[in-house]
């Protein structure tokens, strides 16, 4: 009984052992595994996708590379610089702008976009940074238009969805076979070249910049005393208060670091 016991005991001991080194050999290829696993990486960046026009010069267009540049380009970068965001800039057709920022396909807009009562029913617009009004660009040659009203037994080409598309509207009438549209000013400028519109309405610092980057064009611009000022904003979506509490204070410290007048400056002069 005694040596049938010892025998027994001996058995369950190496039993017991050869699973004890099989539960350390498991532990360790746990271990092993464990320490293999990578670290959970950093979640990216937000980049916020802004809306810009395309042919709008000098706020925004396309240079020889394909990139956007232009004064709100300077602007929303070193604002983005300055809050704290990524930005990619996107050329967006200006007549479907604030669609494509209801949509969720842009985060922001910005090129020349004139604040208006009609346009707040859709967006929420920052503190304004840009003051224009608009001009009427003639043929150097007309000297019978000096105000709006002369506008009236033209053909008169304007931007859609613009200010100076409304302006137009209020002289010729709203659905006027006399007012021709087009995609950007700088097409509507170039029909007014070659004769195809006696007239263009359209923002004042845009069609200057054609004017003297087109010293063959002849043309010459007549502001009306009438037209009104025109406040810029970068618009955002009305859910996204705190981007555009963001947005605010960034312009705020621009102006106040100077930063915001030394961009300005590089574009319009002191």
């Amino acid at each position: 009984m005694i040596k049938m016991f010892s025998r027994h005991a001996r058995t369950l001991a190496l039993t017991a052992g050869f699973v004890g080194m099989l539960g350390l050999a498991a532990c360790g290829k746990q271990e092993d595994k464990s320490a293999a696993a990578p670290a959970p990486q950093a979640a990216a960046a937000r980049v916020y996708v802004v809306g810009v026009e395309s042919a709008y010069a000098p706020f925004s267009s396309e240079n020889e590379q394909k990139e956007v540049v232009g004064f709100d380009i300077d602007v929303m970068k070193a604002l983005a610089k300055k809050i704290g965001i990524e930005v990619k800039f996107v050329p967006t057709p200006f007549e479907g702008f604030f669609n494509f920022l209801a949509q969720g396909d842009r985060d922001l807009l910005i090129s020349a976009i004139t604040i208006t009562d009609e346009r707040k029913k859709s967006v929420a617009f920052s503190d304004p940074y840009f003051v224009a009004t608009q001009t009427i660009a003639l043929p150097a040659a007309e000297s019978k238009v000096s105000k709006m009203e002369d506008l009236k037994p033209l053909t008169v080409g304007t931007q859609s969805a613009t200010s100076g598309d409304e302006l137009v509207q209020q002289v010729l009438g709203k659905n006027s076979a006399k007012i021709k549209r087009f995609d950007s000013t700088p097409l509507a400028l170039k029909e007014l070249e070659n004769g195809g519109v006696d007239a263009v309405v359209a923002d004042e610092p845009v069609v200057k910049n054609y004017i003297a980057n087109n010293p063959n064009s002849k043309l010459r611009t007549v502001t009306d005393p009438s037209f009104p000022k025109e406040d810029y904003g970068i618009a955002v979506r009305k859910d996204d208060p705190e981007l555009l509490a963001k947005i605010n204070k960034g312009l705020a410290e621009m102006k106040a670091d100077g930063s915001f007048a030394a961009i300005s400056a590089h574009y319009f002069g002191k």
